[in-house]
Formats: C-alpha cells, structure tokens, sequence
C-alpha cells in the first residue's frame, strides 16, 4: 500500500526535495503551512509529515517547536539533512536588468539567507515574504510584474521560472534539517543509509532554581553523553518561563537515558522524550 507523506508546499520547496529524497515511490501531499502539515499527520490525513526544524544559517525553525511542544505532540521518527542552494528566480518572460527587479518574493528563512545578496545587488527591491520558497516561485511564475522569487530548482522547474543568479545564499556551508513525524506503530524510514543516530528530549527546569540548569547538565556530561544542541524556548506562561530542547547524539537506551531522566525529576524538572531517531543525510 502506498504510502502518504505530508510537506510544506507546494511544490518546489525545499521540503518536497527532501520528500522527493527519502520517499520517492510515496504519495505527497503539500499543505500551505508547517501547522496544517502537523496536524494532517495528527488526524490521519497523511502517513508521515515531513516539515523543516533547523537551518545552519538561519537556525531553528521556532514554528515546528512550538507547535510540536504545545499544541499536536508527534514523536520525530527521522531527520533528514538537505543541503540548500537558492537561487535568483525570474519570470520566462522578464527582459529586464537586476536593477528592475521591484520585489523580492520567498519565505523569511530563505530570505534572511540571502541579505548579503540582496542588500548589494537588489537595493531597490522591496521584500515580501511567502509562506514557502515554492509559493513565492508560484506568485512569480503568474505575475507580470517586476518580481524575483528566491527558491531551488525545483521550484525553477516546476513553475517554468530561469534562474538569473545561482546560489546567492550568504554562507556556502547551507543545510536545512527536516523532522520526520508519524503516529504509526512502523514508522516510515528513508531507503538510505543512516550516518548517526540522536535523541530529543524536552526538558522545563523548576521556577527560580539557581545553578538548575548546570545541573542538568551535569547529569549528561559526567555520563559522558554528547550534546549536539540545547537551546530555549519560552513556556507561554509567563515571562522568564522557559522550557529546553536537548538533542543528544546516541539513541535512547535502558541504560543511561533511564538514570538521566531520575536525577532530573530529582531536581524538579519535568522531562519528555519527543523522539529517538536515525540522521540522514542527502548527498
């Protein structure tokens, strides 16, 4: 049976390559924003939904958090890691200089990406942003205004668009890391070789604890587990309230995760599990 997998959409973002990628004989379906994608994935509509989490440049993608963390909880079944190269998209029938470019049409992440490009080269143009790299590329291939759309080339592809600049981004070293979630008992994993395997726990520290947070990490270090990442987000009920991503680079065992987690609720932190999972990286 054929599965179905969630995206941001439509087509030609960055989220349908990784799709494209890791399930490639899967049936897909974009949805206009992370939520929607979350929530298709929570209600049965989809098998899986794959949204972004992190980009190198740019960093976390709040969003996914916090819609994970606060309102649909689905384990992270699997990472996948997609290298990113935007590009200038144009309008077949633009005749037109980089100077008579009028606005600049992409998500916020892609354009924060590439300010360096736009700051020199498209002073005049004015930014709008889009819910995806691909609905901009969608806008731009309609229009016959002065619009540029930054986006991959897919989106270049899929929509009919040239590509007047390659690889504007700001830092050549660009990847995005997307979340693989599902609610099924078998959860889907991509045909590929995993390179590493990682664990995410959600921890929220007691009120007004000194030295709370040094002890949670304490409580990793002399167990001689490796962190790749731990960062903060704001629980939502009051100001100076936050709760920590930690992702911490072996699976979840019976051993060590297991001694974490009670000397933790010993402090007085709560602490969830939100997915034990296999890393996969797209050439």
């Amino acid at each position: 049976m054929t599965k179905k997998i969630g995206y941001l959409g439509p087509k030609g973002t960055f989220t349908k390559l990784a799709v494209d990628w890791a399930f490639p004989n899967a049936e897909t379906h974009g949805f206009n924003t992370i939520p929607e994608c979350i929530d298709a994935v929570n209600n049965g509509t989809v098998d899986a939904g794959v949204v972004p989490l992190e980009n190198a440049i740019e960093g976390t993608v709040h969003l996914t958090i916090d819609y994970l963390v606060h309102q649909v909880r689905l384990p992270i079944v699997a990472e996948l890691v997609v290298p990113i190269e935007q590009h200038l998209l144009l309008n077949k029938d633009f005749k037109g200089e980089l100077g008579d470019i009028e606005e600049v049409l992409s998500h916020s992440h892609a354009i924060a990406q590439c300010h360096q490009f736009i700051h020199k080269e498209l002073p005049q143009a004015k930014i709008e942003f889009a819910n995806s790299t691909g609905r901009a590329a969608e806008i731009v291939a309609s229009s016959d205004r002065s619009q540029a759309a930054i986006g991959n080339v897919l989106a270049a592809k899929e929509y009919g668009l040239k590509i007047a600049r390659e690889n504007i981004h700001d830092y050549p070293n660009n990847h995005t890391r997307f979340a693989v979630l599902t609610k099924a008992e078998e959860p889907m994993r991509p045909d590929h070789e995993s390179q590493s395997e990682k664990t995410t726990l959600l921890v929220t520290l007691p009120t007004d604890n000194p030295g709370a947070l040094h002890q949670v990490l304490s409580a990793f270090s002399w167990r001689k587990m490796n962190l790749s990442k731990i960062e903060s987000r704001p629980t939502k009920t009051g100001l100076g309230d936050y709760f920590f991503i930690i992702d911490v680079n072996q699976p979840y065992d019976d051993a060590l995760f297991p001694g974490v987690q009670s000397e933790l609720e010993a402090l007085g932190c709560d602490i969830t599990l939100l997915g034990t999972y296999s890393v996969f990286n797209m050439k």
